[in-house]
């Protein structure tokens, strides 16, 4: 029987072994905290640094590291900030999105690739499970 800590203990596990796992069998390219920087900018557009490394619970130093391997990359490029001349923005490229793009088609074809080996229950367990794995990345969720 499941006791009520083996599920955030077990869900903790598969959610990182399943990140790895899709991780691994793509192509090498950016790694994980490149990928997500460029997925904040995507969806944020250009942020100064400080603001990024905030948005992704990073030290300004660790973010300064990514984002200098990133520009070096071409997949962001750093903009003057028009409200203050001595600062500047990290803003993605083309070239970034196209990446950021095909990275995710990447690794959703490779999740369907593995849902489709489950068995038809596993799978409705699964699309069953969906809302309430949503609501935990909902801070404003209903307990409900």
């Amino acid at each position: 029987m499941t006791t009520p800590n083996d599920v955030p203990h077990r869900l903790f596990l598969a959610v990182g072994r399943l990140s790895r796992a899709l991780r691994q069998a793509g192509a090498p390219g950016p790694g994980h905290g490149a990928i997500s920087a460029m997925a904040t900018l995507d969806i944020q557009g250009p942020l100064r640094l400080g603001d990024l490394a905030l948005k992704e619970g990073v030290a300004a130093a660790t973010m300064s590291r990514i984002v200098a391997t990133l520009v070096e990359s071409g997949f962001v490029a750093r903009e003057p900030d028009p409200v203050d001349r001595r600062a500047w923005l990290a803003e993605l490229t083309d070239e970034g999105r196209r990446t950021l793009h095909d990275l995710r088609s990447e690794r959703i074809r490779e999740l369907c690739s593995r849902i489709e080996r489950l068995s038809d229950d596993r799978r409705a367990a699964l699309e069953a499970a969906l809302p309430a794995l949503e609501a935990l990345l909902d801070e404003e969720s209903d307990p409900a």
